[in-house]
């Protein structure tokens, strides 16, 4: 009996589990090993506290890629041109590393300028061209900064927009203040569900990004609906913690897709995109 059919006779014995332990130790612990050798790089790399930023591996930018080209239906080769275009765009990668080392908030805050998904947000801006968009939850301001980056593109190719950016932390945003990207965003300051109500124009893009319980997710969209332009697209940035967008869909009669981001060299899991349109 040769190895090969000795191990195929043990498989159907009750030996199968401890003789294949071994074997599955060591594949857990190769795995152990990595994801502790990132965290102790980030750990003395990286001043983040939350909010984490990281570069996309080269297969789920892939995967992004052909996620917005679905939502948006536009050839995959364009959205591959707009992921391209915010990535290599030095003027604001240039003003986002200056404004962070100048920030009060700079000891928690790296120096990397690094988008993960939100090139993905970039990109569905630059493909629906929308007048008004809306994002609850500003932080720092990185989204912003790429939301008006895309916005100000479309402005120069005759499609002009605007971003209302809403937070509850009157510190939030210091990343959007400069111009240009400042020129096509209102920063507003208050609870979100209270700003939404107070919006005074229709909304074509709505990005909920702020407080990620389920309670309050859901009360954002609930909100918006009666704001919402015609053809409006909803997107979530809690789609791999809860099913809130999906069951709003649903609801309303709309499509679904999510999007999971998968880090490169991070021991944080990702996060995600959900839209729907």
């Amino acid at each position: 009996m040769d190895a090969t059919q000795l191990r195929r006779a043990i498989a159907r014995t009750r030996l199968a589990p401890v003789a294949a332990f071994p074997k599955r130790l060591a594949r857990v612990a190769r795995h152990d090993a990595r994801v502790l050798r990132i965290s102790a790089r980030w750990l003395v790399t990286s001043r983040e506290h939350h909010n984490y930023t990281y570069e996309l591996t080269k297969l789920s930018r892939h995967h992004l890629a052909w996620f917005v080209s679905v939502v948006c239906d536009r050839p995959v080769q364009q959205v591959r041109g707009w992921l391209d275009e915010i990535e290599s765009d030095q003027a604001l990668r240039r003003h986002i590393e200056q404004a962070t080392a100048a920030a009060a908030r700079r000891g928690l805050a790296d120096k990397q300028v690094r988008y993960a998904r939100r090139i993905g947000w970039y990109a569905i801006v630059r493909a629906t061209r929308p007048t008004h968009v809306v994002e609850t939850g500003v932080d720092k301001g990185l989204g912003t900064c790429v939301l008006a980056a895309a916005l100000l593109r479309n402005a120069q190719e005759g499609h002009p927009g605007r971003v209302t950016s809403l937070d509850i932390n009157p510190e939030a945003g210091y990343l959007a203040r400069v111009a240009p990207w400042s020129d096509v965003v209102d920063l507003v300051i208050g609870d979100s569900i209270a700003s939404i109500g107070a919006l005074d124009r229709q909304v074509d893009l709505f990005l909920h990004d702020s407080d990620h319980s389920r309670a309050h997710e859901k009360r954002e969209f609930d909100a918006i609906e009666s704001k919402l332009a015609p053809g409006a697209i909803l997107l979530t940035d809690n789609v791999t913690s809860t099913n809130v967008l999906a069951e709003h869909a649903e609801r309303t009669g709309r499509r679904f897709l999510a999007y999971r981001e998968s880090p490169a060299d991070h021991w944080y899991p990702g996060d995600g995109i959900g839209v729907a349109w």
